[in-house]
């Protein structure tokens, strides 16, 4: 199957449109349910970082002041993703910095993207809830660093992807548990999960 990256950003607030920035980035990329490449960075966009996310993150001032510059690391980023289709935990969230911090240096960020929290309802109805932590306890998943830093989201994500492409092959044999195969399924109503797999499993 075609590689997948995952991505996370950690930002200054909710929505680029309200002016807010984004403060760190990381990708990773799965392939065959395995992590083959990663990258990270801190990146300054010329704004300051409130106390409260400083909290949440552990990103200051300081250390965004001394990142490299945003434009450079979103060209670095998309060089690094390519045409590969994309994936997020709350995608929503970041496909609108993903496009925006792009559109700031001229780049395209016109990718699909997937969203495991979309999926994780359709496939997890009895989780408690779909936090990205949640999922990963409920499904023992390996942690890889402090929640609220870009890399280790991504990749708590990443392998929270590969979970769910393991169940649709084993519990609902879709052979390929592909990017196409989870646009369809988020799209899906949570009632007819079941006839669509079963359509997709017989394809």
């Amino acid at each position: 199957m075609t590689p997948i990256a995952i991505i996370d950003f950690e930002t200054t607030g909710i929505s680029p449109n309200m002016g807010d920035r984004a403060t760190e980035v990381a990708i990773v990329m799965l392939e065959g349910g395995q992590v083959v490449d990663r990258y990270q960075s801190l990146m300054n966009a010329g704004v300051r970082v409130n106390s409260f996310i400083t909290q949440l993150t552990g990103i200051t001032n300081e250390m965004v002041q001394a990142a490299p510059a945003a434009e450079q690391v979103m060209r670095e980023a998309a060089r690094f993703v390519g045409g590969r289709p994309m994936v997020a935990h709350n995608a929503a969230f970041d496909k609108k910095f993903w496009q925006a911090e792009l559109a700031r240096c001229g780049e395209d960020g016109a990718h699909p993207f997937a969203c495991t929290l979309l999926l994780s309802r359709r496939l997890y109805p009895q989780a408690p809830n779909h936090k990205l932590g949640t999922l990963a306890a409920l499904h023992h998943l390996p942690s890889s660093g402090r929640a609220h830093r870009a890399l280790a989201d991504a990749e708590m994500a990443a392998h929270l992807l590969a979970q769910m492409q393991h169940d649709l092959k084993t519990r609902y044999g879709c052979s390929q548990a592909d990017h196409a195969l989870l646009m369809g399924l988020q799209r899906t109503s949570r009632h007819m999960v079941g006839p669509y797999l079963k359509q997709r499993a017989a394809a």
